[in-house]
């Protein structure tokens, strides 16, 4: 008992690693050795010494049931004042790191709590759940964690690669809809460039903003989820911006100048109205306001309009002075980005390609001369020539709602 009294003042005592007590298992934790340092000879505590129990192991079971693992996670995922000095290249700060040495040696020895003290107290608490345990040296791997922190991050960052933003705050996607490259097929040059910009930006030489414009359903989307997501274990992180949140991304990129991590941010389907008040949000991202975008930042765009504001033959023949000057102004922002990359609507054989690719890819077994000129039949039903059209008409014969043997 005198142990766990102790485990949990020290517990409760953690400073550099204090959100650690807001997590769901760890609190648990907590509540259990508060339970199991009460009197035990007395039923009531007993059951509620019990029930802690079990409402702890319940929840670690949903997290695998390796005690010393997950708690080890949850270290290294944590977000704390000496990971984020380290994460800027700031100088330590003996106390802090004298603190973190400390609090790492209790936390491995926390991890080793496996509950049998508990099953040696009188009464009820005889057959109690166990859990597992392994030997972890813990400072040996926060010490990795900080090496390579600049490819695996810290926080949720650590956990995700794709967020979102809600009130000006990022919220991590926790099942992303990310192809992989090889799932897409047709477009390599173009792919090749976004990839060969993305590197840069991780290697962490001089990378453009990007805009992927071109016809509907021809992959400029898929394309950048699909690259971040190829990249997401060297360092980058996907930020997906909707159009009338750009007011916000000068916030957003101050909080992440200082991560270690690269980002970029994603605007789909991007076009303006001439007096559109988030044209100008976006022209001063664009072009750096005083405090300009981070290094690790760049900002990816699609856009099915090469000219991303539309203009009116109105607009043209409006009553402004020096009105041409305006409509310049507007016309150019796409000229803005540093890399712009066109995806045309495929042709014939182009379209074929991808039919065929992704055939092969989902298992499709279809004589390639019907494949094809079905495929070319629900192109047309569709609108006409483009990935997605491939894709979907591939995904439906996969799935046996288009019959292979005719419809």
């Amino acid at each position: 008992m005198e142990e766990m009294k102790e485990l949990r003042l020290r517990l409760h005592g953690l400073t550099v690693f204090r959100t650690l007590l807001q997590d769901p298992v760890i609190a648990r934790l907590d509540t259990l050795l508060a339970a199991a340092c009460a009197d035990a000879s007395d039923t009531e505590n007993a059951v509620k010494a019990a029930d802690a129990c079990g409402a702890f192991a319940a929840a670690l079971y949903e997290a695998g049931g390796d005690w010393s693992g997950y708690l080890l996670d949850a270290v290294l995922r944590s977000e704390n004042l000496h990971v984020r000095r380290v994460a800027a290249g700031m100088p330590p700060i003996a106390e802090l790191t004298e603190a973190l040495q400390g609090e790492l040696c209790f936390l491995q020895r926390l991890s080793a709590f496996d509950g049998a003290a508990l099953r040696k107290l009188p009464g009820v608490l005889g057959a109690l759940p166990r859990w597992r345990t392994q030997p972890l040296d813990f400072r040996a791997r926060y010490e990795e964690h900080l090496r390579t922190i600049n490819r695996h991050g810290y926080g949720i960052y650590a956990q995700y690669s794709v967020f979102t933003v809600r009130d000006g705050a990022l919220v991590p996607v926790r099942r992303p809809d990310i192809q992989p490259l090889d799932a897409l097929s047709g477009y390599e040059r173009e792919r090749d460039l976004v990839i060969a910009n993305t590197r840069a930006l991780i290697e962490g030489r001089p990378a453009a903003n990007v805009l992927l414009y071109g016809d509907a359903g021809t992959g400029k989307s898929s394309t950048i989820k699909a690259v971040a997501g190829a990249f997401a274990k060297e360092g980058l992180r996907l930020i997906e911006v909707k159009k009338n949140q750009l007011y916000q991304i000068p916030d957003l990129v101050d909080a992440l100048c200082a991560n270690p991590l690269k980002f970029i941010l994603f605007i789909d389907d991007l076009s303006f109205s001439a007096n559109d008040d988030d044209f100008a949000a976006l022209k001063a991202i664009l072009e750096g306001s005083v405090g300009g975008r981070g290094a690790n930042v760049a900002v990816y765009a699609t856009s099915n309009r090469r000219h991303l504001v539309k203009e009116t033959f109105s607009d043209r023949a409006g009553d402004e002075i020096h009105l041409a000057d305006t409509v310049q102004e507007l016309m150019s922002l796409s000229a803005r980005f540093g890399l712009t990359i066109t995806f045309s609507r495929p042709d014939k054989e182009l379209y074929s390609h991808i039919v065929r690719r992704l055939a092969l890819l989902y298992g499709v077994a279809l004589p390639e001369a019907e494949l094809l000129q079905r495929a070319e039949a629900y192109a047309t039903r569709s609108g006409g020539r483009t990935p997605r059209a491939a894709r979907q008409f591939v995904e439906l014969l996969k799935a046996e709602v288009v019959q292979g043997g005719g419809e």
